[in-house]
């Protein structure tokens, strides 16, 4: 029996649900239902007229979509695992058995799996999930009239999970096409197509339960979360509006079983078809990039930073030779880019991704030039590099592993220091940098240790940690810190913003209440 493939997701809740990725499945949105109408089948014997009851039926809808959705079928050879040789006592006559079970010497056998994808252009265009033909040495599609056509590779994205794959078909296939997931409300109802457990065109209907979900699946979550019935099979499948637009590709499923529970998410339309578009011309993405680093503005953030509202995107770090170089700086809180709200630190990495490469766009930020100063609203142009090859660059930059964290030295003994806020300080000297592997110009003052119970442990602080700002000062010794600690508490003050750095020198503000 063919396997099928799918991909568990970590999920912190009680019941230990797991997120499942699925081969095969359907798209989303709403469109008004048909009037209930009198069916001429059901008329009674007597000549009387019956009204249908219940929901419209969908079967018009369905049957215009079925043939433009196919099954994927894959195959991989994989080696090892076979079956080990195997001795007999001598003279038994089941050697000759045991030589035959295991005369293969390389114990390769063949896997397969199967999903869902949908055409997208009658010349023989198909989108699935990249889950569903990774790693792939065949590839081979089914459709509904029972036809099947080997297909090759367009181009794959692993950070959004889609593929795009080209058939040479004698004639033109049946396709659909996009509609603006930005429109589905939820409510919407919305039809998933698919090959769920190998059972190929099934149809499920449900609604879209909720939008902008985050699964930790990857940078870009915005799911869709449909109650449509969507199991293994399902993935790479479409998820249609009412008006028979695709507004979505199925792609994971919350279950402690394997089956739908109602709970199933879908890339939206919107995302995926900028990624597709970018496959299809170039083969990869080439996607928007700033060159910063990002945190999350939290309530208490913003109040140690004295703005009004906790929104935004705060920046950590700049790329060095990036495209924000000398334009953004740490500290800077990002409002705006290229007339777009950012709400938050998720929001930013999405939508920079979707713009083009070169462009110029204006990043609206709120910078603050002085402690006791109000945030002023700035506007900065910055010209966008591309993403894939800022991935290289940092890559390239990035220090060996066993530079930047190996081993500690045993018995090393943290020079005198001062302690404040649960944490031991001391001045930063040539012991300290090579035992926390610190960098050559870190400056302000290394934490030694940190007490399990206290506050500062519960934010994340732990030994080997710079602290280089406290409510935006400057400190350079441990008693720097411990002073200003003081002096945060004497003037009545309940939290502490700390600027902290990491061995590699990555930045992030924390702030640790004043006991």
């Amino acid at each position: 029996m063919s396997a099928l493939r799918f991909r568990p997701i970590a999920v912190s809740a009680p019941a230990l649900l797991a997120l499942m990725l699925l081969p095969l499945g359907a798209a989303s949105a709403q469109t008004p239902a048909p009037d209930a109408a009198a069916d001429p089948a059901a008329a009674a014997a007597d000549g009387s007229h019956r009204t249908m009851q219940g929901p419209a039926s969908v079967a018009d809808l369905a049957e215009g979509l079925l043939d433009a959705v196919v099954n994927i079928s894959t195959s991989q050879t994989v080696r090892g695992g076979g079956v080990p040789r195997l001795n007999a006592p001598e003279g038994s006559p089941l050697q000759d058995f045991f030589d035959d079970l295991s005369k293969d010497g390389d114990n390769s056998r063949r896997v397969q799996s199967l999903g869902s994808g949908f055409v997208i252009d009658p010349s023989g265009v198909i989108v699935t999930n990249n889950h569903v033909i990774a790693d792939a040495d065949e590839i081979t599609v089914n459709f509904a009239d029972g036809s099947q056509l080997p297909a090759k590779l367009l181009g794959k994205d692993l950070k959004t999970d889609i593929a795009v794959l080209k058939v040479e078909s004698a004639k033109p296939l049946k396709a659909v096409k996009f509609g603006d997931s930005d429109r589905m409300r939820i409510g919407d109802w919305v039809m998933a197509i698919g090959n769920p457990f190998g059972l190929g065109g099934s149809v499920t209907v449900g609604i879209v339960s909720a939008r902008g979900r985050n699964i930790n699946a990857g940078p870009y979550d915005n799911f869709i979360q449909t109650d449509a019935a969507i199991n293994r099979g399902n993935s790479g499948g479409p998820l249609f509006n009412m008006y028979g637009d695709v507004v979505g590709i199925n792609t994971a499923i919350i279950s402690p079983s394997g089956g739908s529970i109602g709970i199933g998410f879908s890339i939206p339309s919107e995302l995926a078809s900028n990624v597709i578009a970018q496959l299809r011309q170039y083969g990869e993405t080439r996607r928007g990039w700033l060159g910063i680093r990002l945190q999350e503005v939290t309530e208490d953030i913003a109040d140690g930073l004295g703005l009004q509202a906790a929104k935004g995107a705060l920046v950590m770090g700049v790329q060095s030779d990036g495209p924000s170089e000398g334009k953004l700086q740490v500290g800077d809180v990002i409002t705006g880019f290229d007339g777009h709200p950012i709400d938050s630190s998720r929001d930013l990495p999405r939508i920079v991704a979707e713009t083009e490469v070169g462009k110029s766009v204006t990043v609206d930020i709120l910078r603050k030039a002085a402690k006791t100063a109000p945030a002023d609203t700035l506007h900065v142009e910055v010209t966008l590099g591309r993403l894939e090859d800022g991935e290289q660059q940092m890559a390239s930059a990035e220090p060996d592993a066993g530079a930047k964290g190996g081993a500690k030295p045993d018995g090393a003994a943290p020079a005198l220091g001062n302690e404040t806020l649960g944490m031991k300080l001391a001045d930063i000297d040539q012991s300290l940098r090579d035992q926390y592997q610190l960098a050559k110009d870190a400056s302000g003052a290394v934490v030694t240790s940190v007490d399990p119970a206290s506050r500062a442990a519960e934010k994340g602080i732990e030994a080997g940690t710079v602290i280089k700002e406290v409510a935006q000062e400057s400190v350079a010794s441990a008693k720097d810190v411990t002073d200003k600690i003081a002096e945060l508490k004497s003037s009545g003050r309940k939290n502490a913003l700390l600027l902290l750095a990491s061995g590699s020198g990555e930045l992030r503000f924390v702030v640790v209440p004043i006991d």
